[in-house]
């Protein structure tokens, strides 16, 4: 952790210096902006993705499996068939986001109210629900795309990956107060995490009440997820790739070292990306699409693992 801290720092330090012109009184708080919101994009993937790793006691799924992505593409083409593109620019973005945020964290809480309204309730059937929901979600905005003008579904296009970079600094006190929120809900049951691993017969004889800390971890995760993909758009890997590195640089499965350098490592990914191909290479590659592909290769080595065990 120490290492990948001072490799965070260096890339802090390039992203804020490297290439910058003019007054540094314009420039330090200007990028100051963008690499505060990096870093809470990076902490909202990377802790919600290892949470729901945990209580699914799965190294492959992402939060993204509950059809979060689905719906934010759905709620984006929803907005461009019934007003258009122009309107939707209008639109102050707070109120863009806070409708946002609210829908999917709805969403989130009608899955888990259904999950556990009975006994026979399974967390299973919980992501097969979210998979059916995501492939409904993707069929409506799919129907609805081939019906709008092709000029609008261009200006649409572009929310539909993730823009690390375009964050907008006015939605990130918002944005903050809910994460933060939700990480003094997953501080207080930290000490459950570790016992969850275990399992739910596991986890309630050592006291653990099983069913209460897995609804509290999802609505952590639903959270998280949902601030970060209205920040800056869906995500499907990075959380992946991030957590399962944790797990191998880390050597163990406590949560106290696993989410740490989880969280380091996302803001290593994200900060140093920025800076590697924005100031060092000239590209204008988003970055984006290069987290996604190696995202994408993790998850087929781990599936290629699997297969093989």
């Amino acid at each position: 952790m120490m290492v990948l801290g001072l490799l965070v720092a260096v890339a802090a330090l390039g992203f804020m210096t490297l290439g910058a012109r003019g007054a540094w009184d314009y420039v330090l708080p200007f990028r100051g902006v963008k690499l505060a919101a990096l870093v809470l994009v990076a902490f909202a993937i990377a802790v919600s993705t290892v949470l729901f790793q945990t209580v699914t006691d799965n190294r492959i799924l992402t939060p993204s499996i509950m059809g979060f992505d689905a719906l934010y593409v759905l709620l984006q083409t929803t907005v461009v068939f019934t007003v258009g593109s122009a309107r939707m620019v209008g639109i102050d973005p707070r109120l863009r986001f806070t409708v946002e945020v609210l829908l999917m964290v709805g969403f989130a809480g009608l899955l888990f109210r259904w999950l556990f309204a009975g006994a026979r309730r399974s967390l299973h059937l919980l992501l097969l629900v979210g998979i059916v929901l995501g492939v409904l979600f993707r069929s409506l905005s799919s129907f609805m795309q081939r019906l709008i003008d092709p000029n609008e579904f261009a200006v649409l296009q572009e929310r539909f990956f993730a823009s690390f970079n375009a964050v907008d600094s006015r939605l990130l006190g918002a944005a903050a107060v809910m994460v933060l929120g939700a990480s003094l809900l997953a501080w207080r049951l930290r000490r459950s995490f570790d016992v969850l691993l275990l399992g739910r017969d596991n986890a309630t004889m050592l006291g653990v009440d099983h069913r209460r800390a897995v609804t509290g971890v999802l609505v952590v995760v639903a959270v998280m997820v949902s601030v970060s993909t209205a920040l800056v758009g869906p995500v499907t890997f990075f959380g992946l790739l991030v957590a399962n590195l944790a797990y191998q640089l880390s050597g163990t499965h406590r949560h106290r070292a696993v989410l740490p350098v989880a969280v380091l490592l996302a803001v290593l990914c994200l900060v140093g990306g920025q800076v590697v191909l924005e100031r060092v290479l000239g590209y204008d590659t988003a970055l984006s699409v290069v987290i996604e592909f190696l995202g994408g290769l993790m998850f087929l080595t781990l599936l290629l693992r699997g297969s093989r065990r």
